[in-house]
C-alpha cells in the first residue's frame, strides 16, 4: 500500500517560530549540559541547512561544495582569534567578516557556474568544496595544516564568556531564530518569487523575464553567507578546528536533512536537523543498531513522504504577477 505524497500543509513559519522559540527556551534548564550541547550541534546544522535550503530548495541548484563556505567562516574566525597570528580580535568583530568572506566564496563559486545545470553543477561545486579542504589542510604556513588551529577564543557578553554548553545554546538559538527569520522573509520577497520560478524551470523563467544568472549568483551568495555565519560559531564553540571536520560528508548531511525535513521548507530543515543530527544521539544507548535503525527510518520515509516530512505548499500561481518577477 502506498500513501499519497500529498504535501502536508506547512505550518506558518511566524506561529511555528514563536511555539518552537518558547519550548527551546525553556530546554537548557530542564536536559543539562550534555544535551545541551547536542542541540548546539543540531543549532549549528539547522542555520546551515537554511542555507543551503536557500540554494537548493528555493532556488533548485544542487550544490555539494556548500561545506567549503562552513569552512571559510570557520578559518577566518579562528585565524584571527588564536595564537596562530597573534590577533585575537573579538568574536562580534569577525562574525560579519566571516559571513562577507564566506559570501564574497559564494559569489567566486557562482560566477564560473552560472550556466551549468543538474549533474554538471553537482560536479563543479563538489570539486570545488574539496579544493578548499586540501588547500585548508596544505597551507600550512596559514592555517597549521593537518594540525589544525588551536585555542580559539569564545565570544563574550560584555565580561561573561560564552564557554559552557548552556550558554552556547542560548547564542546559537538565537542564531537560529535570525537565520530562520531572514530565510523566510527572502522566500516571500520578490527574490524569493523569482527562485521559486527558476526552481521550477529556468527556461520559461527566462522567458517571463527574470534575469536567471543574477539571481543563481545572489542564491550562491546569500546561501553561502549563511554557512559562514555558523562556521565562526562551529569555530569558537569548538575552541579548535582541524581540516577533517569540512569534509564532503557535511555537505552531504546538510543535503540530507533538506531531503528528510522538506525541500523548500524552512520548519522542515529544522525537523530534519532534530531527526538527522538529534536521533542518533537518542540512539547511542544501542550503539551497535543507531545506524539500522537511522537508515530503516530513511527507507520507510523515501516510501511513504519522498517529498520530506514538512513540504513547502506550493504558492497559488495567480498571486505573482511577472512584474513580480522582474
Amino acid at each position: 500500500m502506498r500513501f499519497s505524497s500529498t504535501p502536508l500543509k506547512e505550518i506558518p513559519p511566524a506561529a511555528f517560530l514563536a511555539a518552537g522559540s518558547l519550548l527551546a527556551a525553556v530546554l537548557p534548564p530542564l536536559v543539562g549540559n550534555y544535551w545541551s550541547q547536542v542541540l548546539g550541534e543540531i543549532g549549528i546544522y539547522i542555520m546551515l541547512g537554511i542555507g543551503l535550503n536557500v540554494v537548493v530548495g528555493f532556488a533548485g541548484l544542487l550544490d555539494l561544495g556548500y561545506v567549503a563556505f562552513f569552512g571559510i567562516g570557520a578559518y577566518g574566525y579562528a585565524l584571527m582569534a588564536s595564537p596562530q597570528f597573534g590577533m585575537h580580535i573579538p568574536f562580534w568583530l569577525m562574525l560579519p567578516v566571516c559571513v562577507a568572506l564566506a559570501a564574497a566564496g559564494g559569489a567566486l563559486l557562482g560566477v564560473p557556474v552560472l550556466r551549468l545545470r543538474g549533474d554538471y553543477l553537482a560536479i563543479v561545486t563538489l570539486g570545488f568544496g574539496e579544493i578548499i579542504r586540501v588547500v585548508l589542510n596544505n597551507l600550512d604556513p596559514v592555517t597549521n595544516g593537518p594540525r589544525g588551529l588551536l585555542r580559539i577564543d569564545p565570544p563574550f557578553l560584555g565580561t561573561t564568556p560564552i564557554d559552557n554548553p548552556q550558554r552556547w545554546y542560548y547564542l546559537i538559538l538565537a542564531g537560529v531564530l535570525l537565520a530562520a527569520f531572514i530565510a523566510d522573509r527572502l522566500n516571500n520577497s520578490r527574490i524569493g518569487r523569482a527562485w521559486i520560478a527558476m526552481r521550477e524551470d529556468q527556461d520559461a523563467a527566462a522567458v517571463m523575464g527574470i534575469d536567471v544568472l543574477k539571481y543563481k549568483l545572489l542564491a550562491f551568495t546569500i546561501g553561502a553567507s549563511f554557512a559562514g555565519a555558523g562556521g565562526a560559531i562551529f569555530a569558537a564553540r569548538q575552541g579548535a578546528i582541524f581540516p577533517e571536520n569540512f569534509s564532503l560528508m557535511v555537505s552531504i548531511n546538510v543535503l540530507c536533512l533538506i531531503i528528510i525535513g522538506g525541500m523548500g521548507s524552512i520548519p522542515g530543515v529544522i525537523l530534519g536537523a532534530v531527526v538527522l543530527i538529534g536521533l542518533p544521539e537518542v540512539l547511542r544507548g544501542i550503539e551497535q543498531y543507531r545506524m539500522l535503525a537511522f537508515g530503516a527510518l530513511l527507507v520507510i520515509m523515501m516510501i511513504f513522504r519522498p517529498s520530506g516530512f514538512l513540504t513547502a505548499s506550493r504558492r497559488n500561481p495567480t498571486a505573482a504577477t511577472p512584474r513580480d518577477l522582474e
